[in-house]
Formats: structure tokens, C-alpha cells, sequence
């Protein structure tokens, strides 16, 4: 998440149209298909006792206020206040309070964001987490992804795999989004996913994941798939990042260029509960 500007929803031409005719097919469905099954291969159940910190040979912090490239309102920390398990749950929880992080700027929210970057990646697979969502003007939690070479190439070479975002003023909605690089700077091909009868994502977990292969990036929410992409969907002068590894990231954001301000509507603090993440992959099936 590393940008929010007029190109953030930009859908590239033909990406729900390779998706047509495909049925809302769930992980089940495709296990014994002629790729192979899927076999979980990591997870982190957050069932560690309450009020321990994530665990350390999983999670690391991003930590501090700098705005994270989109005007973001909150610091991140690595405090117990803002990430700590409780009930089974990982708990991310955005906070109103004025606080200076180590890199000397203050600012009147706190939140955590947790990343597995130099401790955990993966190339491939179905990467799930079932998440309950806060709820608020404001508010940003995502489920993401980004290439593990970022520190070498930069932003967007390095792509973007955001399994779930979802902002406060649209409490029915999340979206599906891959970012990479082009001649123009970046591409996203994305789509939203709304819950029926104006459902909201706060109201109880669901079960957000993407299914990534070496062409192809499929989302889905509560097993229901709802966005396609892959390299036929770019336009000229893009490049196709997602054949290398990438490391996961969960986090609550305050504000920013694409969810706007708190307001006096806003309730704070706000938890993003996490039940857990699973990451599967294809186990190969012999040569026939």
C-alpha cells in the first residue's frame, strides 16, 4: 500500500472478462486437479496465551509515522497495546492518543502492522485469513502481500498483492487489488467484493484468500470467487512482478488519501481480529 492517488481503482481492460464463465469455485473443488493437491505448508493459529506479543520467528514490525506513502494518520508501533493476542485471536488495534515514535514524529492515532519480511516467504499458493474487520469513517485495515526484493528495486517493481482491503466508509465492501510496474509508473487490476443486504464485514469473520500460480491471481471471499488476473490483462508497457517470492502483511491504518479522515462518528479504539493465516501450496503430482 504504498500509493493512493487518481490511478488507485484503475481496472485494466479484460480483467473480469478473463474470469467469465468461472463458477465460484473454493478450495476443495480444485485439490485433485492436474496441477495437485494443496497441502498446508504454514499457518499461525494466534493460540498463544492472552496478552503475548505475535510470534517473533513469524512477525516482524514496520514501525513509525512517516504517513506510509499515503498520507496515513496513525504511527505504528511494536507495542502490546496495538498487537497482542487475546482469545485466539491476533488483535490489531487502532488507538486515539498522541504518541512520537522512534523516528521523532508524533501523531494522535497508533496502530501495529506486522509483516513476515525476512523471516517468511513463499512463491505460490493460497495464502487465507479469517478476519473480523473495524468499523469506522477512516479506518484501513488490509491482508497483503508484496514481493520480497522491495528493498532492492523499489515500488511497484517489486508487485502488490492486496488479498483484502476495506475502508470505513464502505462497511459492506472490500477489495481485491495486484499492483505492478509499467512505462507509466504502475498498473492495478482489481475489483470489489459487497456482502448482501448491506452487510457489514464488522458484524463477523469471513474468510478472505487469493490463489496465486505463475500466470494467474485468483480472489475469493468466503469461497466465493470474484476477480481474475493475469498477464493477458496488461497493458502495453507493463510487467508481470509475481514470479518471485513474496512475504505477507496485516494491518490497521488510520486515514489517508483513499479512506479520508476520522470523524466525530468514529469510535475508537478499533480491533481487527485475525483467526488465523494459512498459506497452501500444490503438492506435485508424480509423472504419469
Amino acid at each position: 500500500m504504498n500509493r493512493r492517488d487518481a490511478i488507485r481503482r484503475v481496472v485494466l481492460a479484460g480483467g473480469l472478462a478473463a474470469a467469465a464463465g468461472r463458477s465460484n469455485l473454493g478450495l476443495a473443488d480444485r485439490q485433485n486437479d492436474a496441477a495437485g493437491e494443496y497441502r498446508l505448508v504454514w499457518s499461525d493459529e494466534f493460540d498463544g496465551p492472552d496478552g503475548s506479543l505475535p510470534n517473533p520467528k513469524f512477525w516482524t514490525y514496520d514501525v513509525g509515522g512517516s504517513g506510509w506513502g499515503n498520507h496515513e494518520l496513525e504511527t505504528y508501533t511494536n507495542r502490546p497495546e496495538n498487537a497482542f493476542i487475546r482469545n485466539g485471536n491476533l488483535v490489531i488495534r487502532a488507538l486515539k492518543e498522541t504518541h512520537t515514535g522512534p523516528d521523532g514524529i508524533t501523531r494522535h492515532y497508533t496502530s501495529a502492522r506486522i509483516k513476515t519480511q525476512g523471516l517468511l516467504d513463499w512463491t505460490y499458493g493460497r495464502f487465507e485469513a479469517r478476519i473480523k474487520l473495524p468499523y469506522g469513517q477512516g479506518m484501513w485495515p488490509a491482508f497483503w502481500m508484496l514481493g520480497s526484493d522491495i528493498e532492492k528495486i523499489g515500488w511497484p517493481a517489486c508487485g502488490e498483492i492486496d488479498i483484502m482491503e476495506n475502508i470505513g466508509r464502505e462497511p459492506s465492501t472490500v477489495h481485491g487489488t495486484v499492483h505492478g510496474p509499467s512505462a507509466k509508473g504502475e498498473f492495478s487490476i482489481g475489483a470489489p467484493y459487497s456482502l448482501a443486504n448491506g452487510e457489514r464485514f464488522a458484524e463477523d469473520y469471513h474468510l478472505f484468500a487469493v490463489e496465486w500460480e505463475a500466470k494467474a491471481i485468483r480472489f475469493y471471499v468466503d469461497g466465493n470467487f470474484y476477480e481474475f488476473a493475469m498477464p493477458a490483462n496488461l497493458l502495453p508497457g507493463s510487467w508481470w512482478p509475481f514470479e518471485q517470492p513474496f512475504f505477507l502483511i496485516l494491518n490497521v491504518a488510520v486515514g489517508g488519501r483513499w479512506p479520508g479522515n476520522p470523524d466525530s462518528t468514529t469510535v475508537f479504539p478499533q480491533p481487527m481480529l485475525v483467526d488465523y493465516v494459512r498459506v497452501y501450496q500444490r503438492k506435485k503430482l508424480p509423472a504419469s
